[in-house]
């Protein structure tokens, strides 16, 4: 395994965005989806990415219905000129009602979702604004429109989508700027190289990857068998009985692959995703999640590991033999 040396380089969202490490942490597992979690040890691990130069730090209002936002607030505050902290409003799933999964868009529920996630946060402004999915029932005029409102209203800084196609992109980026793009992107889950990334590009919006490690898989620690019971990869298709044996030999790869180089399979797997978005040319800001402070050191250290052409070939032909999909 490799360990960061020296703080990470910083990166720019989008054109006019924060200036970030090109590593972000992914906060949702503190609070839901993977298992019971140690707040206090969570917490080392925020103070930890703060101390590496990891200063890009993604929540949303639906992460323990609230309960990450408001985890997240002390920290946050107590570091105000050194954190960019990210949320995400759509989902309406509440305390009341925690298997509503519907979505919102309109331009109301909107307003309501900013001013709840700054009471959470306990803060005035949010760096970064994401729609998390996007209903087609609203135009995006109307939706992206009330978030640039909140931006002309000093309650959002910048703004950024979730999982959207390259047209739905290159639309809201023509109604107000779009500084990130946040979509699965890894290894394992390359479909946003088509059309999407190379939209990114051009727009010069930074790609922000969440699950850059296929949710655990691409550490090899990840499968079922070895998952809390109120996890919820065990519902997961890569994660079940009938593809763990295929994925579990491909991991072996990355493993062994890892192992020549010195570093750790998760370390290979994130420096794999910074050399794929060199070779298209997008700016890049990977969030893997994780709740321990040595987990985080290990995945910061990918930041300076360095893919031969050789290693890249190598690894290339795994994303195609992946079984069952994502989610």
């Amino acid at each position: 395994m490799r360990l960061l040396s020296t703080p990470l380089p910083k990166i720019r969202l989008g054109a006019d965005g924060p200036l970030v490490g090109i590593q972000g942490l992914g906060c949702m597992g503190m609070s839901e989806f993977y298992g019971a979690t140690d707040l206090a040890q969570a917490r080392a691990t925020l103070d930890q990415a703060l101390d590496l130069g990891v200063t890009l730090f993604d929540t949303a209002d639906m992460y323990g219905l609230g309960a990450n936002e408001s985890f997240l607030s002390d920290f946050v505050r107590g570091n105000r000129s050194q954190v960019v902290i990210a949320t995400k409003f759509g989902y309406t799933r509440t305390p009341a009602d925690p298997d509503d999964w519907s979505l919102c868009n309109h331009p109301a529920y909107i307003r309501r979702a900013v001013e709840q996630s700054l009471a959470r946060l306990k803060i005035d402004v949010i760096d970064v604004y994401y729609m998390h999915r996007r209903t087609p029932d609203v135009p995006l005029e109307e939706s992206v429109g009330a978030m640039a409102d909140l931006v002309a209203q000093g309650k959002v800084r910048a703004l950024g989508l979730c999982e959207v196609s390259a047209d739905e992109l290159r639309r809201a980026h023509a109604i107000h700027p779009i500084a990130a793009l946040q979509s699965e992107w890894s290894l394992f889950s390359r479909t946003i190289e088509q059309q999407v990334v190379p939209a990114a590009s051009s727009l010069g919006i930074t790609v922000v990857p969440f699950a850059p490690l296929g949710r655990g898989l691409l550490t090899g620690k990840g499968f079922s068998a070895t998952l809390a019971a109120n996890d919820s990869r065990r519902s997961f298709p890569r994660f079940q009985r009938q593809n763990q044996e295929a994925n579990a030999q491909l991991v072996a790869t990355l493993d062994a692959l890892a192992l020549r180089k010195g570093i750790s399979s998760a370390q290979l797997g994130l420096a794999w995703l910074y050399a794929r978005a060199r070779q298209l040319d997008v700016a890049l800001v990977p969030i893997p999640g994780t709740r321990r402070p040595a987990r985080l050191s290990e995945n910061v250290g990918a930041a300076s590991v360095s893919l031969t052409d050789d290693e890249l070939a190598a690894i290339a032909p795994l994303a195609e033999a992946v079984k069952g999909a994502a989610v």
